[in-house]
């Protein structure tokens, strides 16, 4: 140990004859410790710390992202644009001053102390925003991987850029303050109480963003919808403190995040990836409207091919029915009858089956639910192959608009309330 201070003693000798030596020769008369020495000590290292600079900048701009250039990778390019290597140059000069102000000068000079302290501020600056580009160069690079519609790390980016700040408050007090950094930290736990306060939303939302992450609960793109804030659109961001969601009307809402794993949230996801979009829609049917099917109703549906085997396989279960129990076709009181509103539903789910857009794998049907004081509903439950919102309510709008215009083909009608307004009447010619 001893040596080696001999060795840097020696070093500092020499380098500090070689200068006053050249400033003699220039013609400027310096004596070491006075002022014009200092300000020539200063100059020097300034110098060296701009040659550096610049030497730095022109290996990392002409050569390095020459080679960026010519890659075919992509990941370097994200690097380039975080401003990474940017950053990275400017770590040299202050590499430079760090290790030289020390060889020109005593340790007892103001100028020393100075130096000393802004070149360990301005390392640490460079260092944490070298580090902070990489973080932001990773997060871009990971987003563009598979792996980002699975699991969102911009929570975990965030918080790391936050561990970064805290480490260059924390090192920056203890530059300033002349301490220790372990004696800042054994002093924090008198301050936890505040600091768990202040941060607390950055606590909750860690938690979240790792059960988020760990679940892959939620990720950008999703569709989710949150009553409770008004929230229902694609998911913008996951952040460490809020999230953003683009609503459909296209307003930006912002959300704390834990409230995904603390609130009632539906995520749309599951519909995504699925075969299909569901359709559940009723239309009300007026009771009054609904009776049983007589000879000119019957040979009108023969007419219709999704009616066929239906009619078919419906007279042939009643016409048994009646032998078991030797029941006259005359004998309509007493006879099992087709009404109207049931094969109108049976036209309905051939009419579904049929459907082109409407997935046959999935649950498809139709039924009746608890008859209402505004009628009987006759839910049609179905998913549309097609989920893109326009098409898939094109889709659901031109199957209502076929069941309201078949209605009266099986002598039925939709109910509505009366109003005060008349209908013209028709002309009878």
């Amino acid at each position: 140990m001893i040596a080696k201070q001999e060795n840097t003693t020696e070093v500092s000798t020499t380098i500090v004859e070689a200068i006053l030596e050249l400033v003699e020769k220039i013609g400027i008369p310096v004596v070491e410790g006075t002022l014009m020495y200092d300000l020539v000590a200063f100059t020097v290292i300034a110098l060296a710390a701009l040659a550096g600079l610049l030497v730095a900048r022109f290996i990392l701009h002409f050569k390095v992202m020459r080679l960026i250039s010519r890659s075919n990778n992509t990941w370097d390019d994200s690097l380039l644009d975080a401003g990474v290597f940017r950053r990275l140059s400017h770590i040299v000069p202050g590499i430079i001053v760090y290790s030289s102000y020390a060889l020109l000068l005593q340790p007892e000079q103001t100028l020393y102390k100075v130096l000393s302290n802004l070149s360990a501020f301005y390392l640490l600056i460079t260092v944490w925003l070298t580090l902070s580009a990489i973080l932001s160069a990773i997060e871009s690079i990971y987003s563009q991987s598979q792996l980002a519609k699975k699991a969102p790390i911009t929570g975990f980016i965030q918080v790391s850029k936050l561990v970064l700040t805290l480490i260059l408050i924390f090192l920056t007090l203890s530059l300033i303050l002349g301490k220790s950094p372990i004696y800042l930290l054994s002093g924090l736990t008198a301050v936890a109480a505040v600091l768990l306060l202040i941060f607390r939303d950055t606590i909750l939302g860690f938690v979240a963003g790792i059960q988020i992450a760990a679940n892959r609960m939620f990720n950008t793109g999703d569709w989710i919808a949150m009553p409770k804030y008004e929230v229902d659109g694609e998911i913008l961001e996951i952040g460490l403190n809020v999230v953003k969601v683009q609503n459909w009307d296209k307003t930006i809402s912002t959300l704390p995040t834990y409230s995904l794993t603390t609130d009632a949230v539906k995520n749309w996801r599951g519909m995504t990836e699925s075969g299909g979009r569901r359709i559940k829609r009723s239309i009300y049917i007026d009771v009054h409207s609904i009776c049983f099917a007589d000879d000119d109703l019957l040979n009108e549906w023969e007419g219709m091919q999704l009616l066929n085997k239906y009619l078919a396989d419906k007279k042939s279960q009643l016409k048994e029915d009646r032998h078991a129990r030797n029941l006259p076709e005359e004998d309509i009181l007493n006879c099992r009858r087709l009404t109207n509103l049931g094969t109108f539903r049976a036209y309905l789910v051939a009419y579904l089956k049929q459907h082109k857009l409407i997935n046959q794998d999935l649950t498809c049907m139709v039924r009746q639910l608890k008859p209402t004081e505004v009628g009987l509903p006759l839910e049609i439950y179905c998913f549309s192959r097609e989920k893109d919102w326009i098409t898939y309510e094109g889709i659901q709008s031109d199957i209502f608009d076929h069941v309201l215009a078949i209605l009266p083909v099986f002598k039925l009608q939709a109910y509505q309330r009366v109003s005060g307004f008349e209908r013209p009447q028709k002309n009878a010619h």
